[in-house]
């Protein structure tokens, strides 16, 4: 995979759906230094519309399950350049593993965590879902320098929702999902119209990451996570 083949493959994508994107407050993205992206997602077009709208390539974390099924694990890892979480006894550690290594070569790591339920259950384009706190954990204990945890906003302005396949299908690739124990379709989301909201970037420093211990390390990321959601609903309210 060429460095910038997943730029590349997000621009083609987004012209072939002929989907307009918007991109607001571009300034707002760090300079130098390394980048943790954190998003809201309901669409399997998050990921495209992200790396075009910062102009960059992004490593995204994506559900175990893509790195399973035939084609599409091509075409996410290969040609995205996502990397697909483990299995679950082991996913948290190599998510903390491979996120790292991507933020020390100075790579833009991206996380949506709302998880798998707003990809799975359809939502209204304004419902923002309960934040996991993996993401805070990582810049927290992470020993990087110039880290900065940078919340991004996608907002569909025009959008089209159908369905795809049974949901049980996918439960074959990873049968550790209980989403993908129900019944229904997995929904499909295309936007015709989307903008992008960069929010203020939170920037780790090191006597934060010196303090990531203890009870004091659960208020801190909590203290993170906080403000990343906030950010994103905030400029989803305003639309």
């Amino acid at each position: 995979m060429g460095i910038n083949r997943p730029l590349e493959l997000s621009h083609y994508f987004l012209a072939m759906l002929s989907t307009q994107l918007r991109c607001y407050h571009q300034e707002r993205i760090p300079r130098h230094g390394s980048i943790l992206l954190v998003s809201n997602h309901r669409s399997f077009m998050d990921a495209p519309i992200l790396m075009t709208a910062l102009s960059t390539p992004i490593r995204f974390a994506c559900h175990h399950y893509m790195g399973q099924v035939p084609i599409l694990r091509e075409i996410v890892t290969q040609q995205l350049g996502c990397f697909p979480l483990e299995a679950d006894r082991s996913r948290q550690q190599s998510f903390f593993v491979r996120s790292q290594n991507l933020l020390q070569s100075q790579q833009v790591v991206g996380i949506f965590p709302e998880g798998a339920p707003p990809m799975v259950n359809f939502a209204p384009p304004n419902r923002i879902g309960k934040f996991q706190r993996g993401f805070a954990h990582l810049a927290l204990r992470t020993q990087i320098p110039d880290l900065a945890v940078l919340p991004v906003a996608i907002v569909s302005l025009e959008e089209v929702s159908t369905s795809g396949l049974p949901l049980k299908i996918f439960s074959v690739f990873d049968p550790s999902e209980p989403l993908f124990n129900q019944s229904g379709l997995h929904p499909l989301v295309v936007y015709r119209e989307v903008a992008v909201f960069i929010g203020n970037p939170y920037f780790i420093t090191p006597e934060q990451q010196g303090k990531y211990q203890g009870k004091q390390a659960k208020r801190m990321v909590t203290e993170l996570t906080e403000y990343c959601h906030n950010e994103i609903v905030s400029f989803i309210d305003k639309n």
